[in-house]
């Protein structure tokens, strides 16, 4: 998934969760649209460096989105807590910072790309089962039996890194928990079910849930795996202009 018309720019604040203050290059203060409502307090940060699409749109209110942005790590004493992967990708220190996309509509887009080409007889987003409505609805039919696996999936964007592991959310989820509870009866008649995660940051490899901000998640989490619910981890290629899922 590429961006178009990128522009690199300071945030400055954030009065609240739909629009930001930043200052760009030519030191012009701009109010922006960010596309995440999460809370993103360890990545938008004062000072740090953010990357804006302008849009196509001249009639919005809001010149340009907000997409990414660098999270710097030079407070940070002991490698050794991070994963070997991570480190490899931060050489150890040597770089400061790692780009972070935090646009929520990314993760589906980004699946979508990458469901294209792994061989699928059928991709239907949106789909509606039970009382939810699932990012994909996907089928693989077996080329020598010509049986049909009917899959469920539904995406996750993961924006939250604590020592080069990914966690969420980052923010309580009711939503969240409901969808996996229904994963959960999808399994039971019939259907494969997913809950892939989408990791917007380089060098992490998994997401564990984030106990701390919503229990009911973790354990509605647990709850799905054990019904037979399949967890994926999907790491990404991340620059400010483009989003791609790794091979």
């Amino acid at each position: 998934m590429h961006y178009h018309h990128i522009t690199t720019a300071t945030f400055l604040s954030r009065p609240n969760r739909f629009i930001a203050q930043v200052r760009l290059l030519d030191g012009t203060e701009e109010t922006v649209h960010v596309k995440n409502t999460g809370r993103c307090r360890e990545l938008l940060i004062p000072g740090c460096t953010v990357y804006l699409e302008k849009s196509e749109n001249p009639n919005r209110k809001t010149l340009y989105d907000l997409v990414a942005v660098e999270k710097r790590y030079d407070q940070v004493s002991n490698w050794e807590n991070y994963p070997s992967a991570f480190r490899k990708r931060m050489k150890n220190g040597v770089e400061k910072s790692l780009l972070f996309n935090i646009d929520s509509q990314a993760p589906n887009k980004v699946v979508l790309e990458w469901l294209q080409t792994q061989g699928y007889s059928k991709i239907k987003p949106e789909y509606t089962f039970g009382k939810s409505r699932f990012d994909f609805y996907i089928e693989k039919t077996d080329a020598t039996t010509g049986k049909t696996e009917k899959i469920l999936m539904e995406v996750k964007g993961c924006t939250l890194e604590v020592e080069g592991v990914g966690y969420f959310p980052d923010a309580p989820t009711e939503r969240g928990v409901k969808h996996l509870n229904e994963l959960a009866a999808a399994v039971s008649k019939g259907y494969k079910a997913i809950l892939a995660f989408v990791i917007q940051m380089e060098g992490v490899e998994k997401v564990l849930p984030n106990t701390k901000t919503h229990p009911e998640f973790a354990t509605a989490l647990e709850n799905a795996q054990k019904a037979g619910v399949e967890v994926w981890f999907l790491p990404c290629k991340v620059k400010a202009d483009c989003l791609e899922i790794e091979e």
